[in-house]
Parts: structure tokens; sequence; C-alpha cells
């Protein structure tokens, strides 16, 4: 079943890459910064990609500030913690910076997705909703510190993503912010009691999933030991009773990297996508290691349940506004591009 998400080698489909789309397990692609030259480039790698198999989903990390894949030719996005920021220079009251900042949200939100769907990709792991403390991987990825302040600010990202066409992915539950290390690098504990994270981070996430607003979330490669001694993305406590059962999300569950340091506790390439498959994880992202991808499509068991392949399929981009021909002479583009541009320069 195709719960794998790997990806490309070059800005275009070399005839391993081809031969990698072709195995069943594979389901969607992530792109990065070496898989883009400009959006006529882009456009084109997503086309052959489709051809395919046209039902593979298509992803990118397109946040802004320093975790922009696509740059030239694309607007220049803000790190999400300068929005806020600006916000609040331009106002003189909390309730109106607030006003701005989801103004400004809003069409960050909408830019950032007509753009990266203008070019066949279908979605953009956005937005981060972790509440920053002390994190070294989040800093200013993040909209802000206090947790109501984040929620209305991702509400209104999130509301700028859906005019576009393309679902939200919170990332990363229940929140990354309140540990220092970083998961790339290092396994992260956070030894808070279960209630400190339930009344602050996983706020963030309770209420956007309470208004309907993620359309899939992304585990954070931490663990929480006062819950579970499971990072969250292997973790069954986690995802399958507190995710799914007691928040009652339908959405997709992605995991995160599973090449990153965090998530060896759980083995080998092969063993972890094992363990975040039978954790709850609808799609596995493993990235940047070839040879790890080719051992888990030769020996991994990976056998995705039915209702996992059509929660991934709700993710591809069906109503797409605009393709890459026509951004530029797209009114509501112009509008938002001449606004983000004079804000954030």
């Amino acid at each position: 079943m195709s719960c794998l998400m790997v990806d490309v080698e070059g800005l275009e489909l070399t005839a391993q890459d081809r031969e990698i789309l072709a195995h069943p397990h594979v389901g969607g692609i992530i792109l990065f910064a070496r898989n883009y030259q400009d959006p006529e480039q882009l456009r084109r790698l997503t086309t052959e990609i489709k051809s395919q198999n046209e039902q593979i989903l298509i992803g990118v990390d397109q946040e802004g500030g320093r975790v922009q894949r696509f740059r030239s030719g694309y607007t220049k996005l803000p790190a999400m913690g300068k929005v806020i920021e600006r916000a609040r220079l331009l106002t003189n009251t909390d309730a109106k910076s607030l006003e701005l900042g989801c103004e400004l949200a809003r069409n960050l939100g909408y830019l950032m997705a007509i753009e990266v769907q203008s070019a066949g990709v279908d979605i953009s792991f956005a937005p981060v909703l972790d509440v920053d403390d002390v994190s070294d991987v989040i800093g200013d990825r993040g909209f802000d510190m206090n947790p109501q302040t984040v929620t209305d600010l991702a509400s209104a990202f999130i509301v700028g993503m859906n005019e576009a066409g393309m679902l939200a992915t919170g990332k990363h539950f229940p929140g990354h912010g309140s540990v220092k290390e970083d998961s790339h690098i290092a396994m992260p504990v956070d030894d808070r009691q279960k209630a400190n994270i339930f009344n602050h981070d996983m706020t963030v996430f309770q209420a956007l999933m309470s208004r309907k607003q993620l359309g899939a979330v992304m585990p954070a490669h931490v663990i929480y030991p006062n819950v579970d001694h499971q990072p969250v993305g292997f973790s069954k406590i986690w995802l399958k009773q507190i995710l799914r059962k007691d928040l009652g999300f339908n959405g997709v569950i992605f995991s995160d990297d599973l090449s990153m340091k965090a998530a060896s506790v759980a083995g080998g390439y092969v063993e972890r996508c094992e363990a975040a498959l039978d954790a709850g994880c609808d799609m596995l992202l493993l990235c940047n290691d070839r040879p790890g991808v080719e051992q888990v499509l030769d020996h991994a068991n990976l056998d995705a349940k039915p209702d996992s392949i059509l929660r991934v399929q709700t993710m591809l981009s069906n109503t797409r506004t605009c393709q890459t021909s026509e951004l530029h002479q797209n009114k509501q583009w112009l509008k938002t591009h001449k606004l983000i541009t004079k804000h954030f320069g």
C-alpha cells in the first residue's frame, strides 16, 4: 500500500527516481531546494511526477523565513514569528496588533499556498503550531510564545491556505517548543507534567481541531516521559488514544522525517517505518537517504490500512485556483503580493 513519502534527486527525474515512484509502497514525494530552479522548471518536474502516478501526493516545507525551499521567482516569505512582531511595531494596542497580525497571516497563508500549488505542488507542511519557549529548532518558525496568539494567527493563516485550495498540516504535535534540543541531531526529552503540556502547547492543536481547520498533523520526534516513553511518532498512546480517540482527529497523520536522529530510537529504517505505521501514522516521510529508502522498499512490511489511503487522498489539490503561467495576472495574488512585499520586503 502507498504509505511512503520519499524524495527525488534533482531538477528532473532520473531512471532510479522513476523506478522508485513505480513502487506500490510510494504514495508521496517531498521536494527540497535542490529540486528547484524556477517556477517553470518546478511545473515540469511535478508534471513528470504526476505522469508516473496521478494520485501521488507532492509536498514541500514552504513555511517562510529559513524554511522556504522555493525562493527565486517566488515571494520572499517572512518567518511566522515576524508577523506579530511587525504588527506590534505598526499599532499601539494589543487588540489592533492582533487584528493586523491576523490580516497579514491570512494573506501569507494564501500567498504561500497559491504559489506552490500553481506549479503542481499539493501541500506545504504548514503551519508550525509550536509555542516556542526554548527550542533551538523552532525559534521564529513559530508565531508567538503565547498559545492564544499562536492559535489566532495560525487560524488566519489556514483560512488563507484554504482560500487557495490547500489543506493545512499542523506541526509538531503536541508541541516542540519547550525542549531545547533539535530532533534532527538529538533525541529531545520533555520532562514536564502531562497537565502542563495539555494546558499549554496542546491547546493550539485542540482549538484548531475543534474548528475543523487541520487536514493533517505531524507529530514531534520528542519523548514526553510523563505520557509515554516512546517518541510521539512511534507512540500508540499519543496517536491512537490521545489524537484519534480523545481529540477525535480524523485527518492525516504524517510522520516527521524518519531519517532524523531522534527517530533512531526505533532502530534501523525498516524498524522505524514499521513502528511509525503501527503506532498510527498514515504516511511515512523518509528523506535524503536513498539507500535507506531502497532498504525499506525491499524489506519493510508496510500494510497501510485503506482508511489511511483515503485520508491521504483528501490532501491532493483538486481545487487549484491558478496555474504558474496565470499567476501574475491573478488579481488576488497581485494584491496580496503587494501587501506582503510592502510589510516584509
